[in-house]
């Protein structure tokens, strides 16, 4: 019975209208998704694997993937578990949200999400670490040749 009422109550909640539908059809909302992404990026910025952290906070390596990829939902005291695990504050999950009651809800950037997953992957770590191993003026001749290349796949696409 308590299901059937919390679901209905969600079905018309004006949080609804932020969710979005993943590949398995459950929605998520961004800001599960976000929380999900902060926790992998300090997962990985501790040098923690999904198993070590489950193992620090009592969960399964698959239940920690759930959560940073936000299919599921990190409730309070979780969440509070995993901040003391990491030994970061928990407030640092919503580092890069807008403030509550700014009617900026919707303008959670997909794009920055997307930037975010791609530099806790090994590639992305990988990358950056090469990247801040040249000099500062090397760097940013490299960042030119990067943006000539990406410019010049722009165009490419368009003809």
């Amino acid at each position: 019975m308590h299901d059937q009422v919390a679901k209905r109550l969600a079905s018309n909640s004006q949080a609804n209208t932020f969710r979005t539908e993943d590949d398995s059809n459950q929605a998520s909302h961004p800001v599960d998704i976000h929380v999900g992404q902060q926790l992998r990026i300090r997962r990985v910025h501790s040098n923690l694997s999904q198993t070590e952290l489950g193992q620090k906070v009592g969960l399964s390596y698959q239940q920690v993937q759930k959560y940073e990829s936000g299919k599921n939902r990190i409730s309070a005291s979780m969440l509070y578990e995993i901040a003391s695990g990491l030994k970061v504050p928990v407030g640092c999950f919503f580092d890069g949200l807008p403030q509550p009651g700014s009617g900026e809800g919707a303008a959670i950037a997909p794009e920055a999400d997307e930037r975010i997953a791609y530099l806790v992957t090994a590639e992305g770590r990988r990358f950056v670490e090469e990247i801040l191993r040249l000099p500062p003026k090397l760097r940013t001749r490299t960042l030119a040749v990067i943006r000539a290349i990406a410019g010049e796949e722009g165009r490419a696409e368009e003809d």
